[in-house]
């Protein structure tokens, strides 16, 4: 009944406003775009029934133009889809602004999940206490990172923001003169964005959208489980950021780029800090507390904009505190609260807002050390073992100049290493701590790192950085418990240890896991590595802090994210949640202040709920074990006959927009590792790799071998097993709703032109047939008639996006056909995919 309810009221304020507002477009006068709103309908309706024919889609798009066209020439019909895909662009950000708008809504402030929710179960169930220890000790962490997913510049942010807006006080006149300006403002980057641009696209949210949500979190939660001898710690929510630190297989990234972004992080919160003090300043105009406010504006004004001219946190704090106590003794406590709440906002974002991390790749810190090793050490490198290297290098007692070296990749890491101090020293310690490795797979990688830096003239106790070893291959991940054992037991490491508080993070890459293991094996293996983790950190006295890199749709690791992390239970260490988030999760689940809330809520609630609320569906017992382990196994195995088969990279190549995405003006990072012309698979980025399976509609790494796990134990007479472990685990009824929803934006009718295929015929009928398979073996399982049965809203909204880009696909594809048969100009072809790509990629918010 209350499903049918908020179906309803999705209805009425999603669908029926959409149709409303996107009347509007027909009557707008965007140029060159006359006449669209009133063609766009027929190429949907001749593609919806095209695909349920089985038609091609060059087949469906040549008769359009045949039936509701008189267009002859090539360059006209080319100039018309180029039209269509600009219109649907801004299709989709209408659809996107609606349903932000509607958000408050469809959600209440004690919906599951929430604080309030959390509070009101913890009374009922006398957990209060437990509750208040655990926030004591415990922090969520949200990493943004500029992987390209989306990137809409910022002119079209800001129109967003303002459509959003007027939607929710339905200013029709206001809304009417937004579309306009969104007609008439481009959505494509003539060139790719800088880091340093991707870095500013990200700041706009954290100066407009997180410094308030952020901030009145905080207050909720203090104001509900606050009490006169216990306060939320005002860490408990922290911000992260990867554009400008990012370094891995981005050139673009170098040590004056991480300078500057750290340098924009220092000054953004300063305005938002001065903006909030005029605020502060207006009500609190009391003798004695006016001045000390007006002093710590300019103060924090001189900071902003004066060379050289740096105020801490902790200069800021003290100030207020001198307020306080004039405000209380002599004026009453009259506004304490605003006072209060801007202080808290000090402690939260301090002076850095958001912590820059450094990220490398331990292939390239290799390549490093061993031309540090050449010129100080300057013996044969092949004969000594790494960790005789290592011990000669530290005993050399050298302080590395990188302007002595010539190779530039050695010269911009040992910059970037020397400039840890000084961003400490502008932004607080807060403001870089940690220093990340992507694929680490042996303690050298670990090591290496710390050997740079003390070679860059840091004494032990100048270290102040996080080691954070990034295991993301299945052979990382087997390694890791073994890696970690050594770690702990070096004298050198454990004195490093021992001045970083026995704190150790780790990350965990679902990403590049799920690309190299697929769906099932990936989620299994990193939660049995996080459990061997856990204990050889406990049994070694470490406290562990997993760092999860997830994406945002479950063939990236991603998927519901509460649901993921109140499943896991004791055996996993759960001292913070920490995970990435990128490209469109930004913005559909943390773009606008009341998203933003109520997904923080959601992901606190859920680490809280596993220590404070007991469920036997958290903790796996060894037969529940077992069965996963097995069928993950399977799952891995059908999952590496198809990587293996001869097809599978020609097949992204030749048939997908894999090689587009490079060429899109999307993101600063190539689209792979590696400078060679030949694509190899293990140098593919999980993103493109991902993404181009999404434009196909045909999510692979969501659900492949899933069905043939499910198949072989239901041929083998244990499909009840199955049964009970869906009903009685928490974590397995969470990967199988995830790849119910990567399935679910599945659309196979696009590409059935390829089953006929000479080249590849064979190699999408693989791809379909598992696809079938998983589909029946999963309704069959979890007794639904349809996927996504439980979530009405989520599938009405995926089903309405799928409509609105469904002629995107077919233009798409349609471009694809033209240029895998050498027809037509090539270049405005290829021209097309990137268009539709740079389309496809902003629509899909909510994609698979």
């Amino acid at each position: 009944m209350l499903n049918d309810q908020k179906i309803e009221k999705f209805r009425q304020i999603v669908e029926n406003k959409f149709q409303i507002y996107n009347s509007l477009f027909m009557s707008l006068p965007y140029d060159k775009m006359t006449n669209i709103g009133m063609l766009l309908p027929f190429l949907a309706e001749e593609s919806k029934e095209g695909y349920q024919q089985g038609k091609s889609p060059e087949e469906i798009v040549e008769e359009f133009f045949q039936k509701h066209t008189e267009l002859e020439t090539e360059d006209q019909k080319l100039e018309l889809l180029f039209k269509i895909i600009q219109y649907i662009e801004r299709q989709v950000v209408l659809f996107d602004s609606i349903e932000d708008a509607a958000f408050q809504k469809l959600h209440s402030e004690s919906d599951p999940g929430t604080v309030l929710n959390l509070y009101d179960r913890a009374n009922q169930e006398h957990h209060l206490a437990a509750i208040r220890k655990k926030m004591d000790d415990f922090a969520i962490k949200i990493v943004f990172t500029a992987h390209p997913t989306q990137f809409y510049p910022n002119a079209v942010q800001r129109i967003i923001h303002d459509l959003r807006d007027a939607i929710i006080n339905d200013s029709v006149t206001q809304i009417d003169t937004l579309l306009q300006q969104l007609g008439k403002t481009p959505f494509v980057n003539k060139e790719k964005p800088t880091p340093l641009d991707e870095a500013m696209s990200i700041i706009y949210y954290l100066r407009y959208v997180y410094y308030q949500s952020i901030g009145e979190l905080y207050k909720k939660i203090k104001q509900t489980f606050g009490t006169s001898n216990f306060t939320p710690n005002p860490d408990i929510i922290q911000l992260g950021f990867w554009p400008g630190g990012d370094r891995d297989g981005n050139p673009f990234v170098t040590a004056d780029i991480t300078l500057k972004v750290a340098e924009e992080l220092r000054i953004s919160i300063l305005k938002d800090y001065y903006g909030h003090l005029k605020v502060v300043r207006r009500r609190l105009s009391f003798r004695g507390v006016s001045d000390i406010l007006k002093a710590v504006s300019q103060r924090i004004y001189d900071a902003i904009f004066q060379e050289g001219v740096k105020v801490s946190a902790e200069e800021i704090i003290t100030e207020l505190n001198k307020a306080e106590k004039i405000l209380v003794e002599e004026h009453n406590g009259l506004f304490l609260d605003v006072l209060d709440d801007f202080r808290d906002r000090v402690r939260i974002f301090g002076t850095h807002f958001a912590t820059l991390d450094i990220r490398q790749d331990s292939r390239i810190h290799q390549n490093v050390i061993n031309d540090i090793y050449k010129k100080v050490i300057d013996e044969d490198i092949d004969s000594k073992t790494n960790d005789e290297k290592i011990q000669l290098l530290l005993d050399s007692g050298a302080v590395l100049n990188p302007d002595d070296f010539e190779d530039d990749m050695t010269k911009e890491t040992l910059k970037s290493i020397y400039n840890i101090k000084l961003i400490q020293k502008n932004n607080g310690e807060r403001g870089l701590h940690r220093y990340i490795i992507s694929n680490s797979d042996e303690v050298k990688d670990v090591m290496n790192v710390y050997v740079m830096m003390r070679l860059c003239g840091y004494s032990e106790e100048e270290i102040n950085i996080d080691i954070v070893p990034l295991f993301e291959t299945m052979e990382g991940l087997d390694k890791s418990e073994q890696v970690m054992q050594t770690l702990y037991n070096d004298k050198i490491y454990q004195k490093h240890l021992d001045k970083r508080n026995r704190k150790q993070v780790i990350m965990l890459g679902f990403s590049d896991g799920t690309k190299d293991g697929g769906y099932l094996k990936a989620n299994w293996q990193i939660y049995t590595s996080k459990e061997k983790l856990t204990k050889v950190s406990e049994d070694n006295d470490i406290k562990v802090i997993f760092f999860d890199g997830r994406g945002g749709p479950p063939a990236r690791g991603g998927g519901k994210t509460h649901d993921f992390y109140a499943s896991q239970g004791k055996t996993i260490a759960n001292n913070k949640i920490e995970l990435t988030i990128q490209g469109q999760t930004i913005t559909s689940v943390f773009g606008n202040k009341d998203q933003a809330k109520f997904n923080f809520e959601q992901l606190l609630t859920a680490g809280i709920e596993n220590d404070a609320f007991k469920s036997s569906k958290k903790e796996l017992n060894e037969k529940e074990r077992v069965l996963i382990s097995e069928l993950a196994d399977i799952s891995y195995r059908k999952y590496s006959d198809l990587k293996a088969h001869p097809m599978f990279v020609p097949y992204l190549q030749e048939m997908s927009t894999l090689e587009y995405y490079g060429r899109a003006n999307i993101g600063s990072r190539p689209s792979k590792r590696g400078a060679g012309s030949e694509l190899k698979f293990e140098d593919l980025r999980a993103i493109p790799f991902v993404g181009s399976w999404a434009q196909l509609r045909q999510n692979v790494p969501g659900f492949f071998g899933f069905g043939s796990a499910l198949k072989d134990l239901k041929d083998a007479g244990r499909f009840d097993e199955i049964k009970e472990l869906y009903k009685g685990s928490d974590f397995f009824k969470t990967l199988v709703l995830n790849s119910m929803m990567s399935m679910n934006k599945t659309y196979f009718p696009l590409t059935y032109y390829m089953r006929n295929n000479k080249k590849f015929g064979e190699f999408w009928n693989i791809l379909f047939s598992e696809f079938e398979l998983s589909k029946a073996m999963m309704l069959e399982l979890t007794g639904y008639n349809i996927l996504m049965q439980e979530e009405p809203i989520n599938r009405k909204s995926i089903r309405i996006r799928e409509k609105i880009v469904l002629p995107l696909l077919s233009i798409q594809q349609y471009a694809l056909i033209k240029i895998q048969k050498e027809e037509g100009n090539r270049e405005r072809y290829e021209k097309l995919v990137m268009r539709s790509l740079f389309g496809n990629i902003n629509a899909s918010r909510n994609s698979a």
